[in-house]
Protein backbone atom coordinates (compact mmCIF):
# COMPACT_ATOMS: atom_id res chain seq x y z
CA UNK A 1 0.00 0.00 0.00
CA UNK A 2 1.49 3.28 -0.53
CA UNK A 3 0.64 5.48 2.54
CA UNK A 4 1.18 9.41 2.35
CA UNK A 5 1.95 11.89 5.24
CA UNK A 6 0.76 15.46 4.64
CA UNK A 7 1.73 18.54 6.66
CA UNK A 8 -1.08 19.52 8.90
CA UNK A 9 -2.32 22.90 8.10
CA UNK A 10 -5.32 23.68 10.44
CA UNK A 11 -4.09 26.98 12.14
CA UNK A 12 -1.23 26.60 14.95
CA UNK A 13 -0.93 22.29 14.16
CA UNK A 14 2.57 21.26 14.99
CA UNK A 15 1.81 17.48 15.37
CA UNK A 16 2.40 14.66 12.44
CA UNK A 17 0.77 11.99 11.39
CA UNK A 18 3.56 9.43 11.95
CA UNK A 19 6.96 9.44 13.51
CA UNK A 20 10.53 7.89 11.80
CA UNK A 21 10.29 4.48 13.71
CA UNK A 22 7.03 4.11 12.24
CA UNK A 23 7.81 4.80 8.68
CA UNK A 24 10.98 2.12 9.20
CA UNK A 25 7.97 -0.46 10.39
CA UNK A 26 5.68 0.03 7.38
CA UNK A 27 8.77 -0.14 5.05
CA UNK A 28 9.59 -3.26 6.18
CA UNK A 29 6.18 -4.42 5.95
CA UNK A 30 6.96 -3.60 2.10
CA UNK A 31 4.88 -0.87 2.00
CA UNK A 32 5.52 2.64 0.45
CA UNK A 33 5.49 5.76 2.88
CA UNK A 34 5.14 9.31 1.19
CA UNK A 35 5.75 12.53 3.20
CA UNK A 36 5.24 16.08 2.71
CA UNK A 37 8.46 18.27 2.19
CA UNK A 38 8.54 19.87 6.23
CA UNK A 39 5.75 17.71 7.24
CA UNK A 40 7.86 16.84 10.37
CA UNK A 41 8.84 20.01 11.51
CA UNK A 42 6.18 21.37 13.89
CA UNK A 43 7.57 18.47 16.17
CA UNK A 44 11.16 18.73 15.42
CA UNK A 45 11.67 15.80 12.80
CA UNK A 46 13.11 16.97 9.76
CA UNK A 47 12.99 15.23 6.35
CA UNK A 48 16.03 13.67 6.82
CA UNK A 49 14.98 11.70 9.75
CA UNK A 50 12.35 10.59 7.08
CA UNK A 51 14.19 9.84 4.33
CA UNK A 52 16.65 7.22 6.79
CA UNK A 53 13.90 5.05 7.19
CA UNK A 54 12.55 4.53 3.47
CA UNK A 55 9.84 7.48 3.11
CA UNK A 56 10.27 9.12 -0.33
CA UNK A 57 9.73 12.82 0.40
CA UNK A 58 7.41 15.25 -1.87
CA UNK A 59 7.56 18.68 -2.58
CA UNK A 60 3.75 19.54 -1.66
CA UNK A 61 0.53 18.38 0.18
CA UNK A 62 -1.38 17.93 -3.50
CA UNK A 63 1.36 15.14 -4.80
CA UNK A 64 1.04 13.09 -1.12
CA UNK A 65 -3.12 12.82 -1.64
CA UNK A 66 -2.52 12.33 -5.56
CA UNK A 67 -0.05 9.44 -5.34
CA UNK A 68 -1.25 7.68 -1.54
CA UNK A 69 -3.98 5.08 -1.03
CA UNK A 70 -4.07 5.89 2.40
CA UNK A 71 -3.40 9.32 3.77
CA UNK A 72 -2.37 9.18 7.83
CA UNK A 73 -3.43 12.70 9.91
CA UNK A 74 -3.53 14.12 13.11
CA UNK A 75 -6.79 16.41 12.69
CA UNK A 76 -9.22 16.47 10.18
CA UNK A 77 -9.06 17.68 6.51
CA UNK A 78 -9.71 21.75 6.42
CA UNK A 79 -11.32 23.43 3.34
CA UNK A 80 -8.11 23.83 1.59
CA UNK A 81 -7.76 19.99 1.38
CA UNK A 82 -11.21 18.83 0.19
CA UNK A 83 -10.45 19.24 -3.73
CA UNK A 84 -7.49 17.12 -2.70
CA UNK A 85 -8.95 14.03 -1.29
CA UNK A 86 -9.39 11.44 -4.14
CA UNK A 87 -12.23 9.46 -4.63
CA UNK A 88 -12.33 6.75 -2.67
CA UNK A 89 -9.26 7.06 -0.89
CA UNK A 90 -8.46 5.91 2.95
CA UNK A 91 -8.47 9.27 5.39
CA UNK A 92 -7.18 7.50 8.51
CA UNK A 93 -7.25 10.45 11.24
CA UNK A 94 -9.31 12.19 14.02
CA UNK A 95 -12.23 13.43 12.43
CA UNK A 96 -15.04 14.59 14.53
CA UNK A 97 -17.67 14.21 11.98
CA UNK A 98 -20.41 15.51 14.72
CA UNK A 99 -19.26 18.71 14.71
CA UNK A 100 -17.90 19.60 10.73
CA UNK A 101 -21.13 18.85 8.62
CA UNK A 102 -19.53 20.26 5.78
CA UNK A 103 -16.50 17.39 5.35
CA UNK A 104 -18.93 15.00 5.96
CA UNK A 105 -20.13 15.72 3.17
CA UNK A 106 -17.22 15.79 0.92
CA UNK A 107 -16.32 12.32 2.40
CA UNK A 108 -19.60 11.34 1.11
CA UNK A 109 -19.40 12.65 -2.00
CA UNK A 110 -16.17 11.38 -2.64
CA UNK A 111 -17.00 7.43 -0.85
CA UNK A 112 -13.89 7.98 1.31
CA UNK A 113 -13.83 5.32 3.59
CA UNK A 114 -13.08 7.35 6.80
CA UNK A 115 -11.40 6.07 9.55
CA UNK A 116 -11.67 8.00 12.85
CA UNK A 117 -9.02 7.30 15.51
CA UNK A 118 -11.95 9.07 18.08
CA UNK A 119 -14.51 6.17 17.52
CA UNK A 120 -11.76 3.37 17.20
CA UNK A 121 -13.11 1.27 20.78
CA UNK A 122 -12.10 -1.86 21.93
CA UNK A 123 -14.46 -4.52 23.51
CA UNK A 124 -14.25 -3.05 27.23
CA UNK A 125 -15.20 0.29 25.76
CA UNK A 126 -11.74 2.04 25.61
CA UNK A 127 -10.89 4.75 23.47
CA UNK A 128 -6.91 3.94 22.64
CA UNK A 129 -6.22 6.22 20.30
CA UNK A 130 -8.14 9.19 21.57
CA UNK A 131 -6.74 8.08 25.47
CA UNK A 132 -2.91 9.65 24.65
CA UNK A 133 -4.78 13.32 23.40
CA UNK A 134 -7.07 13.03 26.22
CA UNK A 135 -4.54 12.95 28.75
CA UNK A 136 -2.42 15.84 26.98
CA UNK A 137 -5.76 18.31 26.67
CA UNK A 138 -6.60 17.28 30.09
CA UNK A 139 -3.37 18.31 31.95
CA UNK A 140 -3.33 21.19 29.91
CA UNK A 141 -6.93 22.10 30.70
CA UNK A 142 -5.69 23.31 33.83
CA UNK A 143 -1.82 24.34 33.24
CA UNK A 144 -4.18 27.04 30.63
CA UNK A 145 -6.54 28.05 33.07
CA UNK A 146 -4.19 28.70 35.68
CA UNK A 147 -2.25 31.23 33.28
CA UNK A 148 -5.80 33.06 32.31
CA UNK A 149 -6.37 33.41 35.65
CA UNK A 150 -3.43 35.67 36.15
CA UNK A 151 -5.09 39.39 36.29
CA UNK A 152 -2.59 40.69 33.31
CA UNK A 153 -4.54 37.97 30.97
CA UNK A 154 -8.03 39.54 31.65
CA UNK A 155 -8.30 36.88 35.22
CA UNK A 156 -9.44 37.64 38.60
CA UNK A 157 -5.50 36.70 40.24
CA UNK A 158 -6.15 33.90 41.50
CA UNK A 159 -3.61 31.29 42.33
CA UNK A 160 -4.80 28.15 41.94
CA UNK A 161 -2.66 26.66 44.66
CA UNK A 162 -3.44 29.73 46.93
CA UNK A 163 -0.64 30.18 49.84
CA UNK A 164 -1.11 30.01 53.80
CA UNK A 165 -3.60 32.06 54.97
CA UNK A 166 -5.12 32.25 51.60
CA UNK A 167 -7.81 30.25 50.10
CA UNK A 168 -7.56 27.94 47.31
CA UNK A 169 -8.46 28.29 43.91
CA UNK A 170 -11.06 26.21 42.59
CA UNK A 171 -11.33 24.23 39.90
CA UNK A 172 -14.91 22.42 38.60
CA UNK A 173 -14.27 19.27 36.09
CA UNK A 174 -17.63 18.11 34.30
CA UNK A 175 -17.08 14.34 33.25
CA UNK A 176 -14.51 12.19 34.77
CA UNK A 177 -13.02 10.59 31.94
CA UNK A 178 -9.75 10.47 30.59
CA UNK A 179 -9.93 14.11 30.39
CA UNK A 180 -11.17 14.77 33.66
CA UNK A 181 -9.13 12.25 35.44
CA UNK A 182 -5.86 14.11 33.83
CA UNK A 183 -7.39 17.52 34.84
CA UNK A 184 -7.89 16.72 38.35
CA UNK A 185 -4.47 15.05 38.52
CA UNK A 186 -2.93 18.36 37.80
CA UNK A 187 -5.44 20.81 39.55
CA UNK A 188 -4.41 18.80 43.06
CA UNK A 189 -0.67 18.72 42.04
CA UNK A 190 -1.23 22.52 41.84
CA UNK A 191 -3.04 22.78 45.33
CA UNK A 192 -6.40 23.66 44.01
CA UNK A 193 -9.80 22.47 45.40
CA UNK A 194 -11.14 20.17 43.19
CA UNK A 195 -14.94 18.94 42.51
CA UNK A 196 -15.29 16.35 39.86
CA UNK A 197 -18.95 15.78 38.27
CA UNK A 198 -19.96 12.92 36.33
CA UNK A 199 -23.19 10.37 35.63
CA UNK A 200 -21.14 7.01 36.23
CA UNK A 201 -20.82 6.25 39.80
CA UNK A 202 -18.28 3.89 39.09
CA UNK A 203 -15.88 6.52 37.40
CA UNK A 204 -16.30 8.66 40.97
CA UNK A 205 -15.75 5.86 43.41
CA UNK A 206 -12.54 5.09 41.45
CA UNK A 207 -11.69 8.98 41.50
CA UNK A 208 -12.29 9.32 45.26
CA UNK A 209 -10.07 5.94 45.80
CA UNK A 210 -7.26 6.99 43.62
CA UNK A 211 -7.26 10.83 45.60
CA UNK A 212 -8.04 9.15 48.87
CA UNK A 213 -10.82 11.48 49.79
CA UNK A 214 -8.55 14.80 48.06
CA UNK A 215 -11.42 15.79 45.58
CA UNK A 216 -15.15 16.11 46.13
CA UNK A 217 -16.99 13.77 43.80
CA UNK A 218 -20.80 14.65 42.95
CA UNK A 219 -23.16 13.28 40.86
CA UNK A 220 -23.69 15.18 37.55
CA UNK A 221 -27.17 17.02 37.60
CA UNK A 222 -28.40 20.56 36.52
CA UNK A 223 -28.49 21.57 40.95
CA UNK A 224 -25.65 19.91 41.12
CA UNK A 225 -23.69 21.33 37.89
CA UNK A 226 -25.28 24.56 38.41
CA UNK A 227 -23.79 25.49 42.20
CA UNK A 228 -20.35 23.90 41.05
CA UNK A 229 -19.83 26.05 38.71
CA UNK A 230 -20.77 29.41 40.82
CA UNK A 231 -18.25 28.89 42.90
CA UNK A 232 -15.63 27.60 40.89
CA UNK A 233 -12.40 29.98 39.56
CA UNK A 234 -12.02 27.58 36.79
CA UNK A 235 -14.21 25.22 35.00
CA UNK A 236 -13.04 22.19 32.79
CA UNK A 237 -15.76 20.72 29.95
CA UNK A 238 -14.15 17.33 29.82
CA UNK A 239 -17.77 15.46 28.48
CA UNK A 240 -17.19 12.75 25.45
CA UNK A 241 -19.92 10.64 23.95
CA UNK A 242 -17.96 8.64 21.31
CA UNK A 243 -18.68 10.34 17.75
CA UNK A 244 -21.98 11.72 19.39
CA UNK A 245 -22.00 16.05 19.78
CA UNK A 246 -21.44 16.94 23.31
CA UNK A 247 -24.18 17.64 25.37
CA UNK A 248 -24.86 21.34 26.56
CA UNK A 249 -25.14 20.38 29.61
CA UNK A 250 -23.07 23.91 31.46
CA UNK A 251 -25.73 26.15 30.29
CA UNK A 252 -25.26 30.64 29.77
CA UNK A 253 -27.39 30.98 32.84
CA UNK A 254 -24.69 29.00 34.78
CA UNK A 255 -22.15 30.99 33.32
CA UNK A 256 -23.66 34.69 34.33
CA UNK A 257 -23.54 33.12 37.83
CA UNK A 258 -19.42 32.91 37.79
CA UNK A 259 -17.85 35.96 39.44
CA UNK A 260 -16.10 38.09 36.34
CA UNK A 261 -12.71 36.99 35.83
CA UNK A 262 -13.22 33.41 35.73
CA UNK A 263 -12.13 30.92 33.01
CA UNK A 264 -13.67 27.67 31.44
CA UNK A 265 -11.59 25.74 29.44
CA UNK A 266 -14.10 23.67 27.00
CA UNK A 267 -11.78 20.30 25.90
CA UNK A 268 -15.10 18.74 24.47
CA UNK A 269 -14.93 21.57 21.39
CA UNK A 270 -13.97 19.06 19.18
CA UNK A 271 -17.66 17.81 19.95
CA UNK A 272 -18.96 20.98 19.47
CA UNK A 273 -18.47 21.74 23.16
CA UNK A 274 -20.52 20.99 26.30
CA UNK A 275 -21.13 24.78 27.55
CA UNK A 276 -24.10 26.75 25.95
CA UNK A 277 -21.81 29.45 25.48
CA UNK A 278 -18.66 27.82 23.49
CA UNK A 279 -17.39 28.61 20.10
CA UNK A 280 -14.34 26.99 18.75
CA UNK A 281 -11.41 28.66 18.66
CA UNK A 282 -7.49 28.65 17.68
CA UNK A 283 -3.98 28.94 19.08
CA UNK A 284 -4.06 32.43 17.66
CA UNK A 285 -6.97 33.92 18.84
CA UNK A 286 -7.59 31.09 21.73
CA UNK A 287 -10.11 33.30 24.33
CA UNK A 288 -13.35 35.29 23.98
CA UNK A 289 -15.21 36.20 27.01
CA UNK A 290 -19.15 36.14 27.72
CA UNK A 291 -20.35 37.66 30.88
CA UNK A 292 -16.64 38.88 31.92
CA UNK A 293 -16.14 35.27 32.15
CA UNK A 294 -12.66 34.23 29.69
CA UNK A 295 -13.62 31.17 27.52
CA UNK A 296 -10.52 29.14 26.18
CA UNK A 297 -11.95 26.50 23.28
CA UNK A 298 -8.93 25.79 21.35
CA UNK A 299 -10.21 23.15 19.05
CA UNK A 300 -6.74 21.67 18.92
CA UNK A 301 -5.53 21.75 22.59
CA UNK A 302 -2.38 18.93 22.23
CA UNK A 303 -1.05 20.75 18.91
CA UNK A 304 0.82 23.01 20.71
CA UNK A 305 2.91 20.71 23.04
CA UNK A 306 3.75 19.24 19.43
CA UNK A 307 6.36 16.79 20.02
CA UNK A 308 4.79 15.16 23.20
CA UNK A 309 1.85 14.62 21.23
CA UNK A 310 3.08 13.27 18.21
CA UNK A 311 5.04 10.72 19.48
CA UNK A 312 2.21 9.69 21.88
CA UNK A 313 -0.44 9.42 19.06
CA UNK A 314 1.80 7.72 16.88
CA UNK A 315 2.23 4.63 20.03
CA UNK A 316 -1.32 3.83 19.59
CA UNK A 317 -2.37 4.85 15.78
CA UNK A 318 0.98 2.99 14.17
CA UNK A 319 -0.07 -0.70 14.93
CA UNK A 320 -3.89 -0.13 13.27
CA UNK A 321 -2.36 1.48 10.26
CA UNK A 322 -0.27 -1.81 10.07
CA UNK A 323 -3.24 -3.72 9.77
CA UNK A 324 -4.87 -1.71 7.68
CA UNK A 325 -1.66 -1.83 5.06
CA UNK A 326 -1.11 -5.67 5.57
CA UNK A 327 -4.30 -6.59 5.34
CA UNK A 328 -6.29 -4.22 3.53
CA UNK A 329 -9.20 -2.35 4.32
CA UNK A 330 -12.38 -5.20 4.17
CA UNK A 331 -10.07 -7.84 5.67
CA UNK A 332 -8.45 -4.94 8.63
CA UNK A 333 -12.16 -4.33 9.67
CA UNK A 334 -13.30 -7.78 9.98
CA UNK A 335 -10.50 -9.26 11.83
CA UNK A 336 -10.25 -6.55 14.23
CA UNK A 337 -13.84 -4.92 15.75
CA UNK A 338 -11.56 -2.13 17.23
CA UNK A 339 -10.89 -1.01 13.87
CA UNK A 340 -14.05 -1.77 12.64
CA UNK A 341 -15.49 1.08 15.10
CA UNK A 342 -13.74 2.99 13.82
CA UNK A 343 -15.22 3.44 10.48
CA UNK A 344 -17.45 6.30 10.14
CA UNK A 345 -17.91 6.70 6.34
CA UNK A 346 -17.68 4.14 3.52
CA UNK A 347 -18.59 3.92 -0.03
CA UNK A 348 -20.82 7.11 0.46
CA UNK A 349 -22.69 6.00 3.61
CA UNK A 350 -22.63 7.38 6.99
CA UNK A 351 -21.45 3.49 8.64
CA UNK A 352 -21.50 5.45 12.62
CA UNK A 353 -24.88 5.51 14.08
CA UNK A 354 -23.98 8.40 16.45
CA UNK A 355 -22.29 11.05 13.60
CA UNK A 356 -25.37 9.99 11.10
CA UNK A 357 -27.86 11.37 14.06
CA UNK A 358 -25.70 14.05 15.26
CA UNK A 359 -25.91 15.15 11.21
CA UNK A 360 -29.41 14.41 10.75
CA UNK A 361 -28.33 11.75 7.69
CA UNK A 362 -29.18 8.31 7.41
CA UNK A 363 -27.06 5.51 8.97
CA UNK A 364 -25.92 2.76 7.25
CA UNK A 365 -24.40 -0.78 9.36
CA UNK A 366 -21.06 -1.17 7.86
CA UNK A 367 -21.86 -4.72 7.39
CA UNK A 368 -24.65 -3.97 5.25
Amino acid sequence: MIIGIPKEIKNNEYRVGIVPSGVRELVASKHEVIVEKGAGLGSWINDNDYSCEGAKIVPTIADVYKNAEMIIKVKEPVREEFELIENEQILYTFFHLAAVPTLAKILLQKKVTAIAYETIQTSDGALPLLTPMSEVAGRMSVQIGAIYLQRENGGKGILLGGVPGVRRGMVTIVGAGIVGLNAAKMALGLGAQVKVLDINLKKLTYLDDIFQNNITTLMSNSINIEHAVAEADLVIGAVLIPGAKAPKLVTRAMIEQMSPGSVVVDVSVDQGGCFETTRPTTHDEPIYEVNNVIHYCVTNIPGAVAKTSTYALTNVTLPYALTLANLGFKEAVKKDRALFWGVNTYNGHITYQRVAEALGEKYSPLEL
